[in-house]
């Protein structure tokens, strides 16, 4: 039976995933939320919305997530969902070059519509398709130092890599920001990365970065 205590949260947080279309933002949104990859999906029709609840140094956060369309003609409707967002994972395919060239135009609509200091991370999906790389990692490590992103990873939703510690990375910095301090750094709250990510700034001082 649900309770009142069941929607309690110390902090709010929301987030915007952006980026070209079929780069495979509601794969990475669906794994992170239940756990599963559905290959098969239609293209998002203007934004979806999803929550999780994280505990992060014993604080319930919950995360808002904003999953919008990246054809152009929903583009007017999208940029509305910006506004207040706290943080966005932009999203670009390794697989196809002209994802990544957008990112900069993404980067650009999110920091002229959402909140001040949105913090940003880049993902570099369906790495699990090496053999098809047309993206270096030191291209979005380069991108994101110019940019001041807090990261570069690479991600899978198919094979679940680096998904969960993209979001678990953004709710630790957003923490911080709002005058928390996480220094738990091993615990099981910690982000967990895989080969391919590069924290830059931000609360965690662990050296991870695999691209220098």
């Amino acid at each position: 039976m649900s309770t009142k205590n069941d929607d309690s949260f110390d902090f709010l947080f929301k987030i915007v995933l952006v980026g070209d279309s079929d780069v495979g933002k509601t794969c990475v949104v669906q794994r992170f939320k239940s756990g599963v990859f559905m290959e098969k999906r239609q293209n998002t029709i203007g934004v979806d919305f999803t929550v999780r609840t994280m505990l992060i140094n014993g604080r319930k956060v919950k995360l808002q997530v904003w999953d919008t369309a990246g054809q152009e003609r929903f583009r007017s409707i999208t940029k509305s969902y910006y506004r207040s967002a706290h943080g966005a994972i932009v999203a670009y395919d390794i697989t196809r070059r002209p994802t990544f060239d957008s990112l900069t135009h993404w980067i650009q609509e999110v920091e002229q519509d959402g909140a001040a200091s949105v913090v940003l991370i880049l993902i570099g999906n369906k790495s699990d398709r090496q053999s098809e790389r047309q993206v270096l990692f030191e291209d979005a490590c380069t991108l994101a130092e110019g940019r001041g992103a807090l990261a570069a990873l690479e991600t899978s939703a198919k094979e679940a890599q680096n998904v969960e510690a993209a979001f678990m990375l953004m709710a630790r910095e957003l923490m911080v920001r709002n005058g928390l301090a996480v220094t738990d750094q091993h615990s099981q709250a910690s982000p967990h990365f895989f080969p391919n990510s590069h924290p830059i700034h931000g609360s965690d001082p662990t050296d991870r970065k695999s691209c220098c």
